[in-house]
This record gives C-alpha cells, sequence and structure tokens, in this order.
C-alpha cells in the first residue's frame, strides 16, 4: 500500500483550517498535563456546547431524546460523553475511546527528606519510561492535595514564567566511568528518579524545633504551608504527579510538526473531543470515552477495565429506552469503535526496530493497526476483515488520508490499547491513531497533518459508520 505524504493535496482552506486545530490541540496540551487538569477542561468545553451532567439529569428522571447531548464523569479522571442518535441506543453506538494518563513520575506519600543540607520528593515512575531521558529537564508539579477537613487544593508549580522549577539530578560525566557501563536500563536506577526540591536553610529568626536538624527540609515546609496552606502529613493525601515544564511547541524550521509532553494519548483524546462537538443530530448515538491508567494496564477505579462505561450506559438506557440490562448489553454490542492510541511512527536514525513496509509514517495521514499486542499478538485485539472494509469506505468516502501499520517489528516488542477490553462486550473496535516519533519520551513529536487527518477521521466516524 502506498503511502503519499499529504501535506502536498492540501488547498489554502484546507492549511488554515489545519492550522487551527493545531493551535487548539497545542492549548489543550498546555491546560491538560495530568488527566484530572484533561477532564477539567473537557468539562468546561462540553458544557458551553450544551451538555449536561447525566447524574443531574438522573436524580431529576428526565426523559431524553434524540440530539441531548450528556456527559458523566469518574473521580475526576475518567469522562463519557454522548450525543443521542435518531435510531434507537440498542441498536448500538458509534464510539471514540482515547486515554488522557502519560508516563510520569508521581511523588510517594511519604516524600519529603533531607541529605546534606539538599530537599527532596522520593518518587515512584509510572508507566514504561526510559528513566535516563527524565534526569536534568526542567520539571514541574500537578495535581492536588487533600485535607481532613474536605477541602482540596490544586497545585500547579513550574509553568509559569517567574515560577520555580524542578529537576532531577544526574552524575557529571567526569565521575560517570562506571555509570556509562551500565545499560541503559540500570544507567539511571527508579529511586535515583528523586526530585531535588530546596537547598536553602530555615532562617535563624524564624522557629525551629530545637530537635529538628533538617534546616532545609523545615524551610520547604514553611513554603508549603504560606502558599499552599500544607503540612507535611497532607502528602500522604495528595496526588502529585511531575511533569516536563514548559508549553507544547511548534517543530521544525517548517513548523510542520508538534513538540509536547504527554501526546500519548492526548493527540487522539482532543482530536475525540474536537470531532465530537463538531457532529450533530448523528443517527447512531455518538459517544467519546477519555478514561484513565492504559499506561499501567487499564486497571482501577478510573481505568477501562472499571464498570463505569457499562454503568454509564445502563443509566442513559434508563432515561431513553426505560430499564433493561438486555438492552444495555445490546447497545454495547452493537457498538462500532474505535480505540484510538498513538502508533509508532518510522525513524530512519532506528530503521532496525520496524518493518518498512508496515509501519508508521509522519505525515500519511491517520494509522489504524489491525492488531496491536506482543510478538504472537499476545494482548490483541485483532479486527475482523468485514470491519477494516467498513472502515476503508467510510474514509474514503470523506477523504480522509489513512494508513495500516504494526507496532515495530515481530520480535522486536509491542504494545496495547483498550482495544481487546471493549472487545469482551462483543462490539466491532480498531485501533487507530496518531503516528509519535519519541513515545513515552518526555517529549513526543506529532505531524500536524496528522493531527488534522485524525480529527476529519473521528468525524466521518461519528458520522457515516453504521
Amino acid at each position: 500500500m502506498e503511502r503519499k505524504n499529504i501535506w502536498t493535496s492540501y488547498s489554502q482552506q484546507e492549511l488554515e483550517k489545519l492550522e487551527a486545530i493545531n493551535a487548539d490541540y497545542r492549548n489543550c496540551l498546555d491546560k491538560g498535563k495530568t488527566e484530572r487538569e484533561c477532564i477539567r477542561l473537557t468539562v468546561e468545553r462540553i458544557e458551553g456546547r450544551g451538555y449536561q451532567n447525566l447524574d443531574k439529569l438522573r436524580k431529576s428522571q428526565q426523559t431524553l431524546k434524540p440530539g441531548d447531548k450528556v456527559y458523566a464523569v469518574c473521580m475526576g479522571k475518567m469522562i463519557a460523553m454522548f450525543q443521542l442518535g435518531k435510531r434507537p441506543l440498542q441498536e448500538g453506538m458509534n464510539i471514540l475511546g482515547a486515554h488522557i494518563d502519560s508516563p510520569r513520575i508521581d511523588v510517594k506519600q511519604n516524600p519529603l527528606y533531607e541529605d546534606e543540607s539538599m530537599a527532596y520528593l522520593d518518587t515512584h515512575y509510572y508507566g514504561g519510561i526510559k528513566k535516563y531521558q527524565w534526569v536534568t529537564l526542567p520539571l514541574a508539579i500537578h495535581g492536588v492535595v487533600a485535607r481532613k477537613d474536605g477541602t482540596v487544593q490544586e497545585i500547579c508549580i513550574g509553568e509559569k514564567e517567574d515560577d520555580p522549577v524542578f529537576v532531577v539530578t544526574d552524575l557529571l560525566v567526569h565521575l560517570a566511568g562506571q555509570q556509562l557501563e551500565k545499560k541503559a536500563s540500570k544507567v539511571i536506577e527508579g529511586e535515583k528518579l528523586d526530585l531535588l526540591f530546596g537547598s536553602r536553610p530555615i532562617g535563624q529568626d524564624e522557629s525551629l524545633d530545637e530537635k529538628e536538624k533538617e534546616a532545609v527540609k523545615a524551610n520547604v515546609l514553611r513554603l508549603l504551608k504560606e502558599y499552599y496552606h500544607m503540612e507535611e502529613e497532607d502528602f500522604t493525601s495528595a496526588e502529585l504527579e511531575i511533569v516536563p515544564a514548559g508549553k507544547a511547541r511548534e517543530c521544525g524550521l517548517d513548523r510542520s510538526m508538534i513538540l509536547a509532553y504527554g501526546q500519548d494519548d492526548r493527540v487522539c483524546a482532543f482530536t475525540s473531543l474536537f470531532a465530537m462537538l463538531d457532529v450533530n443530530e448523528p443517527e447512531r448515538t455518538s459517544c467519546c470515552l477519555l478514561v484513565d491508567k492504559e499506561e499501567i494496564g487499564s486497571v482501577g477505579a478510573t481505568g477501562m477495565h472499571s464498570r463505569f462505561f457499562e454503568n454509564t450506559v445502563a443509566e442513559l438506557m434508563a432515561l431513553t429506552g426505560g430499564e433493561s440490562e438486555l438492552k444495555v448489553r445490546r447497545a454495547l454490542q452493537n457498538s462500532k469503535m474505535l480505540s484510538s492510541d498513538v502508533s509508532a511512527a518510522y525513524d530512519p536514525l532506528y530503521a532496525e526496530a520496524f518493518e518498512k513496509r508496515s509501519a508508521a509514517f509522519l505525515g500519511s495521514g491517520l494509522v489504524y493497526n489491525k492488531f496491536t499486542g506482543s510478538r504472537g499478538k499476545s494482548g490483541s485485539n485483532d479486527a475482523s476483515a468485514e470491519y477494516l472494509a467498513r472502515i476503508r469506505r467510510v474514509m474514503d468516502e470523506a477523504g480522509v488520508a489513512y494508513q495500516f501499520a504494526e507496532l515495530g517489528k515481530v520480535d522486536v516488542g509491542g504494545g496495547g490499547t483498550i482495544a481487546y477490553i471493549m472487545g469482551n462486550y462483543g462490539m466491532e473496535v480498531i485501533d487507530s491513531g496518531v503516528a509519535v516519533l519519541n513515545m513515552h519520551a518526555p517529549w513526543e513529536a506529532s505531524s500536524k497533518a496528522d493531527v488534522y487527518e485524525a480529527y476529519k477521521g473521528y468525524c466521518a466516524f461519528l458520522k457515516k459508520m453504521s
């Protein structure tokens, strides 16, 4: 199958729309560096476009009709949005699913300590990362601190120009002879990813317990209390994520790419959101599902393995066609889904990891993966040939540029998405997404053209898939 670089196919009008979509995408990346921030941004946008909270509608027992727009949120980290179609819900939905968690470093529950007049936060990395990529970078802290009195304090340090930033230190090359002999997986160990948090001791005129020997830690705690009303014990009920500091940037002299943190998988999440907001009066009910915990196996209450989505569909069914477990099962089984997640872009500098005929290329459009998994398709959904044919027809009719690919050579590695979980309902599912360079690194690169084609493809799927 021939892959064409699609940049030369755009009219001036399309180029203007492409740039507008990508500018909005970069703005979303800047505002949504954590799951909670993504959900907050999403709710703000959809409520401005007429979406109503399903929980409030349920309590008022309001009957829903075609065209109504509703949403439900799970623990501030997972959201399901629906626009009711003209056809009954039990005939199925067109679902766009993506995840909004990204590889990062998390702060532990008892993290603050001092060592040789330097204060650190003890950490635990989240998801699959190359640990050596996270040292000596300017880092920011995002998250929340929940106090015993029920109040929740939002934290964001390191994103404003006058904010301090943080860093994970590394050994200078002059003394790194033994370190450089280690395997890449060992050159930086997980326990050495602690965040440098401060180095100035508390002033002599300020209170310091006579037994307190850690003056730098005491000063940090003083500042936390002054700025965030936070005590050391509050770390135990906090969720603090360490992410690269700085905004998404245009990449390349031609400004053809985007370089940013968290494009796996927010590039699919935000383009799915854009499509959901731009599609009106669908034949089949449209759904956009943004989930947490994919990077660690889709587990937990906010991961795709939870019953949140199934329960939400049941609530939706009760407000449309009456409560019926059988109708809920039919709605799920009759649905069609794009499990949208990024794919590995072919990198000619590391060509040995790819099988070129089956690789995804930057600037060649939306990527479809018939299967993911690793080696012998382990953990894969493996979409049916008939579903692929329908996907091709819908994309061709809408003029969407797309490509089919695998995630690297068969025996090199692999990866998975939420597709197989949704496939358990018996619905048709295929993996789709955007090709990304540097996947799982602190800064990932994507093509503006692919972002635009993903948006177009998701719009076409919601409108035309039957």
